[in-house]
């Protein structure tokens, strides 16, 4: 995306390299582009424009009436999109084995909705009284019941590795979900995850949280950087960003 809105794209044409079919509207307005195996961008109007595999949400012809003006916020799954109108209304189009379908859960995201965030293949999505609602691949982290009373009210931020996800809730605590191997299961530093954390971040199979304090923790699969022993004498104390 350059400054003046416009989209310059390049690489596999089957996955959103080529945007030839959608280059006029991609010429100007455009305000954020998001994407895996496809792309959304959403245009100043507030409208939708998509593109690349037509199976994972390059082709958003099934909800396009609702994607014409409004659109605040898209985010992906490997292979579906999930859009925040102004209404707090949420949108989902794509593989509905990866949360393009949000059927079972239309109820609760007919309003309300701050913020979506995705896995590799589901949804969670903040609403303004600080519930989760999650679809989506089970064993993505759709499926958060097990958890699900920790998630009823006062999450201010959700954060998805490709199998899992991490909420921090307003008292600085961290909920888990999802795959376990992948950051959804963080029993082993659950000590530290009680209180005080201000960001988490995740990578594809791990996670790392910013405390208060300026000191970081990890959790997850070690070979994705859930094990930060090797570091973590660094880790400590005046920290303030992660990714």
């Amino acid at each position: 995306m350059k400054a003046n809105g416009s989209v310059v794209t390049w690489g596999d044409a089957a996955f959103g390299g080529n945007s030839s079919a959608v280059a006029s509207l991609l010429t100007e307005g455009v305000v954020q582009v998001c994407g895996y195996y496809a792309f959304a961008a959403i245009k100043e109007n507030g409208s939708v424009v998509t593109w690349g595999n037509v199976g994972d949400g390059g082709n958003s012809s099934a909800v396009a009436s609702l994607l014409t003006e409004g659109v605040v916020q898209v985010c992906g799954s490997d292979g579906a999109f999930a859009a925040i109108k102004a209404n707090g209304s949420v949108v989902t189009w794509g593989d509905a084995f990866y949360g393009g379908n949000s059927s079972a859960v239309a109820p609760l995201l007919a309003e309300g909705v701050v913020q979506v965030c995705g896995s590799g293949g589901a949804f969670a999505a903040i609403k303004a009284n600080g519930s989760v609602v999650t679809w989506g691949n089970a064993a993505f982290g759709g499926n958060s019941s097990a958890v699900a009373s920790l998630l009823t009210e006062g999450v201010v931020q959700v954060c998805g590795s490709s199998r899992a996800f991490a909420a921090i809730k307003a008292n600085g605590s961290v909920v888990t979900w999802g795959n376990a191997d992948d950051g959804g299961n963080s029993s082993a530093v659950a000590s530290l995850l009680t209180e005080g954390v201000v960001q988490v971040c995740g990578s594809a199979c791990a996670f790392a949280a910013i405390k208060a304090n300026g000191s970081v923790v990890t959790w997850g699969d070690a070979a994705y950087g859930g094990n930060s022993s090797a570091v973590a004498s660094l880790l400590t104390e005046g920290v303030v960003q992660v990714c």
